[in-house]
């Protein structure tokens, strides 16, 4: 049943106009008694159902084509027999529906030029029925034309959902490349910043190396050694971090000379939002310990992250920031009173990238409006591998 019911959907119209095929001939059969019945012969009447029916069948493929092609088999089939189509309910059905496909095309010239044809068939036909007049082109005319325009409209709101829907896929497969490329970027500021933290790091471990060698007394040769080799290790790995890291620094950026920003210069960045007009509330919960520097700095990152959001897009009046370290992990939340940014699924660019970030460490980050009202960004990073 599951396999029958697209065919049905996709076949019902045509299945009616095998139906209507059908009725058409018969009718021409039954209506040779029908005093003004079809004058023609018999056969001719059977090939002029089918010639004026089966184009529909073809209207996949030939859109305009196939609803003209019942057009003009109806005309030149009234230079042959007068009566059949007027007699014919069915052909008026039949070209009814060529009119409703024609007046539904995409193309709106094609619409109105198959709307013309319409009614150059209707005046053939009705110039060569016997009983034809002008009251029966005058009310044909205003069928076809309500048919037309009940089309047009149904064609239009079509296309406009076709744009609509192709403009939404657009959108999102903008959005996709954008958060994308925020994501490339992130990663690599994460490296940028990673590199200054380790390179940071190791430059004091060689210096401190390079202190103890010149400490040892003469005859500490192994010892003199080791460290010449730490020393060295430490410098050819600086290098080599360099060499490799330099690729992801833009032209204007350099290697920084300083450590990277921490929680420890957490009240600094808090002051900042309180001088651009942003009251901050800072609470520091639990017994602050040394951090590894690449969690400390995704700590200050988030809080940086969360009060920029605050002050340029949530239009918020007050905010908080809230610090706890706990025994395995380490919390990280920034509240605010504003409409908020984004639903907390990763739409805002700045959000991606903190995700990206976070992920790095293991680490989990919940961000979005809150049942009471303002926006809240939180983030829990473990402390242990």
């Amino acid at each position: 049943m599951q396999r029958l019911w697209p065919l049905a959907r996709r076949y019902w119209f045509d299945a009616v106009i095998l139906a209507v095929l059908g009725i058409g001939a018969t009718g021409a059969v039954l209506g040779r008694e029908h005093v003004n019945g079809p004058e023609g012969p018999l056969w001719f009447d059977e090939l002029a159902m089918l010639a004026i029916v089966l184009p529909l069948l073809a209207r996949r493929r030939f859109p305009f084509g196939a609803p003209a092609a019942v057009g003009v088999a109806a005309a030149s089939t009234s230079f042959v027999d007068r009566t059949v189509v007027p007699f014919d309910g069915v052909t008026f059905v039949v070209g009814c529906a060529a009119l409703f496909l024609i007046g539904s095309l995409r193309d709106r010239t094609q619409a109105f030029v198959g709307l013309a044809v319409a009614e150059g068939v209707l005046a053939i036909v009705v110039h060569n029925a016997p009983t034809g007049g002008l009251g029966n082109f005058i009310v044909g005319s205003i069928i076809f034309t309500i048919v037309w325009a009940i089309a047009f409209g149904v064609g239009r709101k079509s296309v406009e959902a076709d744009e609509a829907k192709e403009r939404a896929v657009r959108a999102e497969r903008e959005r996709e490349e954008r958060a994308l490329a925020a994501v490339a970027e992130e990663r690599a500021r994460i490296a940028r910043e990673l590199h200054d933290v380790v390179g940071h790091s190791v430059s004091v471990m060689t210096v401190q190396a390079s202190g103890v060698r010149r400490l040892l007394r003469p005859d500490q040769d192994r010892e003199r050694e080791a460290l010449l080799i730490v020393e060295r290790t430490g410098r050819e790995a600086l290098a080599e971090m360099r060499r490799m890291v330099g690729v992801l620094r833009r032209p204007e950026e350099g290697p920084a000379l300083a450590p990277q920003p921490s929680l420890d210069h957490l009240n600094r960045l808090v002051d900042q939002a309180r001088e651009a007009g942003l009251p901050v509330e800072l609470r520091v919960e639990g017994m602050a310990i040394q951090l590894p520097a690449g969690v400390d700095l995704t700590a200050y990152r988030l809080v940086q992250e969360g009060l920029t959001n605050a002050l340029k897009h949530a239009q918020a009046t007050q905010a908080e920031v809230l610090v706890n370290y706990g025994d395995s992990h380490l919390e990280v939340t920034v509240r605010d009173d504003g409409r908020g940014v984004g639903n907390g699924d990763g739409g805002g660019h700045g959000l991606v990238g903190m995700r990206e970030r976070v992920s790095v460490y293991g680490g989990e980050l919940d961000a979005g409006p809150q049942p009471g009202g303002g926006y809240r960004l939180r983030a829990r990073l473990p402390l242990t591998s």
